[in-house]
C-alpha cells in the first residue's frame, strides 16, 4: 500500500471517528460563503461596472461627464492596482473603524468583492458597448429616447450578450479569490479544510477534496455560461 493510499484510508478512519457531522458543517458553511461572497460580489460589481461604463462613455462635452470620468479612473486605478487582500484590509481595519461602523466578515468580504469586481466589470462592459454598432445609439436618438434610455433598453442589453463569456470568467475569478477572505476571519472553503487538516493532523487529502469542489464549481459555471451562449444565439436566429 502506498503512502497516498495509508494517508487516505487514515483520513477515512478520522472522518468517521465522530467528527464527521462537524466536518461537513464546517465545509458546508465554507461553501456556502464562498458562493455567497462570489455572487454578491458579482451582482454588485455588474451595477457598479455598468454605472462606470456609461460614464466612461458619455460625450465629455460638459464639466460634470468630465469630473465624473476622472472620479470613475480614480476608482478603477485603485482596485485594479492594489491585491485583493489589501482592499479586505484597508476596509475591515481601517475604513471601518474610522467610520465607527462594526459589521460582519463575510458581509465586509461581500462588500469589498464587489466594489473590486465593479473596476473590473467596468472595463468588460466599456468594451462591450463600444463593441455595439454605433447605429443602435443613433437610432434610439432619433426616435426620441434620451441617452440613458437608449443605453439601458437598447445598447447595454446587446453589450451584456457580447461579453457574457468575459463575466463568467470574472465570475471563476471570484470563486477562486474568496480563499483571501480568511485574512479578515471570514469562513471560506479553504478556512473549512484548513481546520479539518489541523484537527486530523493530515492535509493532503482535505486540500485535495477541497481542490476537486473548486474544480467542479468552476466546471459547472463554465457549463451555466455555454448554456446561455447557446440560447441566446438560437434567440437571435429566431427573431
Amino acid at each position: 500500500m502506498g503512502d497516498f493510499e495509508r494517508k487516505f484510508w487514515k483520513f477515512v478512519e478520522l472522518f468517521q471517528g465522530g467528527s464527521a457531522d462537524s466536518y461537513l458543517s464546517e465545509i458546508s458553511t465554507g461553501l456556502q460563503n464562498t458562493v455567497k461572497i462570489a455572487v454578491i460580489g458579482l451582482l454588485i460589481g455588474i451595477v457598479i461596472g455598468t454605472l462606470i461604463a456609461t460614464v466612461r462613455v458619455l460625450p465629455k462635452y460638459r464639466r460634470l461627464p468630465r469630473v465624473l470620468n476622472g472620479i470613475c479612473s480614480v476608482y478603477v486605478s485603485f482596485f485594479r492596482g492594489t491585491p485583493m487582500v489589501v482592499q479586505l484590509l484597508l476596509f475591515y481595519y481601517v475604513a471601518l473603524p474610522l467610520m465607527d461602523v462594526n459589521l460582519p466578515s463575510v458581509t465586509v468580504s461581500c462588500i469589498v468583492f464587489g466594489l473590486n469586481s465593479g473596476a473590473y466589470v467596468s472595463e468588460i462592459m466599456r468594451s462591450g458597448i463600444q463593441s455595439v454598432d454605433p447605429g443602435q445609439m443613433e437610432g434610439g436618438r432619433s426616435v426620441g429616447l434620451s441617452f440613458a434610455t437608449t443605453m439601458r433598453r437598447i445598447v447595454i442589453p446587446q453589450a451584456i450578450k457580447n461579453i457574457l463569456p468575459t463575466l463568467g470568467n470574472e465570475f471563476i475569478s471570484l470563486i477562486k479569490e474568496t480563499s483571501v477572505v480568511s485574512f479578515i476571519g471570514a469562513t471560506d472553503l479553504y478556512v473549512a479544510f484548513r481546520k479539518i487538516g489541523t484537527s486530523t493532523y493530515e492535509f493532503m487529502i482535505p486540500y485535495l477534496v477541497m481542490a476537486v469542489i473548486y474544480i467542479a464549481m468552476v466546471l459547472l459555471i463554465s457549463g451555466l455560461i455555454k448554456w446561455m451562449e447557446r440560447s441566446l444565439r438560437k434567440s437571435d436566429r429566431s427573431h
